[in-house]
């Protein structure tokens, strides 16, 4: 379906039902199809509502407004239109950092928020050489093969997966491709978290070379509060792509220990 909010088209899917939804954000690279895998093991339970962030997927793609408050407005007037009263944040990579801002407006009917590989609030520094190569990252299958073999994941895709991350890497508009390394990475939201008031769980692949695990114990553990961290062994950073059982269980886990503390 679409949905017109802030002034953009965007797309979302959804599946399953239940009094408690769980609103997805994707990651750099990515569309609501990266959520897939995991929705399906959650789906009998709880109301799935994944997005794309504008420029990825079928989304629209504006000139510009690509910077994290934009992309949180977005899931937010999304979160509105649906009507959605009880939901969890689930955000992963650049997705986890918009799920932060988000969290940290403290919105009505939030309940819970699930960091997934997430970006850092804090800055994240490149060097120019290495925005080019990360700008440059999606340009052809070629580029994104290599990106998915030797940063993306420590475990193999199937065919079927991989082919779908070449597809929605290459489908971002080129505007929402060079946002991310030149504009949000270097957002620093920092402050913001400090308000995040919601039971919070990490979900962090042991071998992820993107937002690497030390970094999270550094940049994010310490200025969300009483955030649980949880470490999937072997796994790199397309993590709901790689292991999509166990982080269904481990949202499972935190999802039902929300349910009983609201239920108290």
């Amino acid at each position: 379906m679409e949905i017109e909010t802030n002034g953009t088209r965007i797309h979302v899917t959804q599946r399953g039902s239940g009094t408690l939804a769980l609103v997805c954000l994707h990651y750099y690279g990515g569309s609501s199809r990266t959520w897939d895998r995991v929705a399906q093991q959650l789906s009998d339970r709880y109301r799935i509502v994944a997005t794309d962030h504008r420029g990825w997927g079928d989304s629209d793609a504006p000139a510009d407004g690509y910077r994290i408050a934009d992309l949180a407005d977005d899931a937010q007037g999304v979160i509105k239109a649906l009507g959605l009263g009880r939901y969890v944040l689930v955000g992963h990579s650049m997705g986890g950092k918009v799920a932060q801002l988000i969290a940290s407006r403290r919105p009505g009917g939030l309940q819970g928020l699930v960091l997934v590989a997430p970006s850092p609030p804090s800055p994240m520094l490149l060097s120019d050489e290495q925005r080019v190569t990360l700008s440059g990252a999606y340009r052809s299958r070629e580029s994104v093969e290599f990106v998915i073999d030797n940063v993306l994941t420590a475990k193999p895709l199937d065919a079927a997966c991989r082919e779908q991350v070449v597809e929605d890497s290459l489908k971002g508009a080129p505007q929402a491709k060079a946002a991310w390394p030149d504009i949000a990475m270097r957002e620093d939201i920092t402050a913001a978290v400090a308000s995040i008031d919601v039971p919070t769980v990490v979900i962090s692949g042991e071998l992820d070379q993107v937002d690497r695990l030390a970094t999270l114990q550094a940049e994010l553990l310490p200025r969300v509060p009483h955030a649980a961290m949880h470490v999937l062994a072997g796994v790199g950073h397309l993590s709901p792509l790689e292991a999509p059982a166990e982080v269904a269980r481990i949202i499972a886990s935190f999802l039902s220990a929300v349910e009983n503390n609201s239920a108290d």
